[in-house]
């Protein structure tokens, strides 16, 4: 029987678990209480209460605007929803930048308030300091390489990264040096699938995908993306399980269209 099934709450051990028994650990975004319920009871490991929420829930172009507060909101909602699967909570841009006592805070904030199971934070050995910190208050940390949305504006492109030999030795480096400053796991987003497969078989701890390819540990998609809400974003890492931006907008227009011709309410529909 696959760890997936037995288990009664995933934790960061857990995972550990799954790596080393070759099962894959499936991880998706959420911001509030209904969906993630939904998620969670259709048997997720792992939902990321993502900085994403700054694009699908608030309409801005990046992440960078999302504050600390609003991620605390989201992840609160969340967690209150979930029974079994892990909570990780994204550090947003500017709460864990500045120095190691200041990205402390925020981690902390977030497991007390919101009470989460742990943080996912982006870049590698610059960010080592206050990933060693935030671990050693106990705090789970999951790290992030390759495509980090919150750098956009350095890099000015969304395109995929570590493709040239120089870029990707870094990233394998920063990897290794997540995993020793104590990150439980990994993402690496939109980066050469065999760049994925060589971090994923080098580290012990879990590698997670998002267009990294199919030789890592698992994969997480943006639930939106994944469940067909949002329609102009279009990689090609994402699979559309649904198409739900057609199916509301029929739903809808059939429900104004009742409305307006006094099908709804009907007898049944009135008290």
């Amino acid at each position: 029987m696959s760890t997936h099934h037995e288990i009664k709450r995933v934790t960061t051990h857990t995972l550990q678990s799954m790596k080393v028994q070759g099962e894959q650990i499936s991880m998706l975004t959420a911001y509030d209480f209904s969906m993630a319920t939904i998620l969670d009871e259709a048997g997720i490991d792992v939902l990321l209460v993502g900085d994403s929420a700054s694009n699908v829930m608030a309409g801005h172009e990046t992440t960078l605007p999302i504050t600390l507060d609003q991620m605390i909101y989201h992840a609160q909602s969340v967690v209150r929803a979930c029974k079994r699967c892990l909570v990780i909570v994204d550090l947003p841009f500017g709460s864990y930048q500045g120095n190691s006592k200041e990205a402390l805070n925020s981690a902390i904030r977030i497991m007390k308030e919101a009470g989460a199971h742990g943080i996912k934070l982006e870049g590698g050995a610059e960010v080592i300091e206050s990933i060693k910190r935030i671990v050693g208050a106990g705090v789970p940390v999951m790290g992030h390489l390759g495509l980090t949305p919150q750098s956009i504006y350095k890099f000015g492109t969304y395109t995929v990264r570590a493709k040239e030999e120089e870029e990707a030795e870094i990233l394998i480096n920063n990897a290794m040096a997540l995993q020793e400053a104590g990150c439980f796991s990994i993402v690496l987003e939109k980066i050469p699938a065999s760049l994925g497969t060589e971090v994923a078989n080098q580290l012990k701890i879990p590698i997670i995908g998002i267009g990294a390819g199919g030789g890592v540990d698992g994969q997480v998609l943006v639930m939106h993306d994944m469940l067909g809400i949002t329609k102009n974003f279009s990689p090609r890492f994402l699979r559309r399980y649904l198409n739900l931006y057609e199916d509301i907008t029929d739903a809808t227009k059939q429900y104004i269209n009742d409305v307006k011709t006094g099908d709804f309410p009907n007898e049944k529909e009135q008290y």
